[in-house]
């Protein structure tokens, strides 16, 4: 009777040891590989808040796609050594900080290995308008871009060029593809003169005539415009994509496109945040 319940004891121990192995296993399997946050202000320009109602759903389901956690939040004063501390990738789907206890924060996270993505408007800087250039470090040093110089007007799709096909950020996209409707922005700092800038994506030349108008400087027939890039000193990687076409002539502003109705610009950004949340 002993041997019996040695047996049955063995057998339960080891029955026990693989639940436990398994319960293990799974939770590992469901815990994120990085934590994102998305910062958001969505009061400015229709079309920007069309984006940023896209992207968060969108990326909120990537998240439970591809096993990382997104949160968002329009509460810039989360922007805290605190609250930064809980993730890995913080995204700037519109704006940027304004007040310079969040621009601290925020640049510390960085030069502490923090990572980055911004999209679109989240570049813009233009003296004066509501959003003056007032923050050298971020505009000059860290996305490098300096002022907003102009744009293409209305929304329209681009030819994208791979620039850095090698690149994680690239990898397993096209040469070439066609981009979503955007309005699309230049600069006043040349971008291909820093050497800390790699370019990733610029307009391909079979774009032009880039833009509908009415105004002829909003229509672009030549010249040299990155849309995404790298900066080597810093985990970071900014779009130019961010601004759905809307129902301007109407006067309905119903939606005419979506960002993320793009199976290559889609990988783009699933590639960005994979190679930031992974570092």
């Amino acid at each position: 009777m002993g041997h019996f319940r040695r047996v049955v004891t063995l057998r339960s121990l080891v029955i026990l040891g693989f639940l436990l192995i398994s319960i293990v296993l799974f939770a590992q399997e469901r815990k994120p590989k990085f934590r994102v946050i998305g910062f958001y202000t969505g009061r400015n320009d229709l079309a920007h808040i069309s984006f940023v109602h896209e992207a968060n759903q969108w990326l909120a389901e990537s998240a439970k796609k591809y096993r990382f956690s997104y949160d968002s939040t329009s509460n810039w004063d989360n922007m805290n050594q605190n609250f930064l501390a809980n993730y890995n990738v913080v995204l700037f789907l519109d704006t940027r900080p304004d007040k310079p206890d969040q621009r601290i924060a925020f640049e510390n996270y960085m030069k502490r290995g923090g990572a980055w993505m911004g999209f679109h408007f989240a570049a813009f800087a233009l003296t004066p308008s509501a959003f003056p250039q007032n923050w050298d470090w971020y505009h000059n040093e860290f996305i490098g871009s300096g002022q907003y110089k102009g744009n293409t007007w209305r929304p329209t799709s681009a030819i994208l060029r791979v620039e850095r096909g090698g690149h994680p950020v690239t990898r397993n996209l096209p040469d070439k593809f066609k981009s979503s409707p955007n309005e699309w922005y230049s600069w006043q700092n040349d971008l291909r003169k820093n050497q800390d800038i790699v370019v990733l994506l610029s307009i391909d030349p079979s774009s032009f005539p880039l833009g509908t108008g009415p105004k002829a400087w909003e229509i672009w027939h030549n010249g040299n415009y990155p849309v995404a890039w790298t900066n080597k000193k810093y985990r970071m990687v900014y779009f130019n994509m961010g601004h759905n076409d809307l129902d301007y002539e109407g006067k309905t502003n119903r939606e005419l496109s979506h960002t993320f109705d793009n199976p290559a610009q889609n990988k783009l950004v699933l590639n960005a945040l994979q190679w930031l949340g992974d570092q």
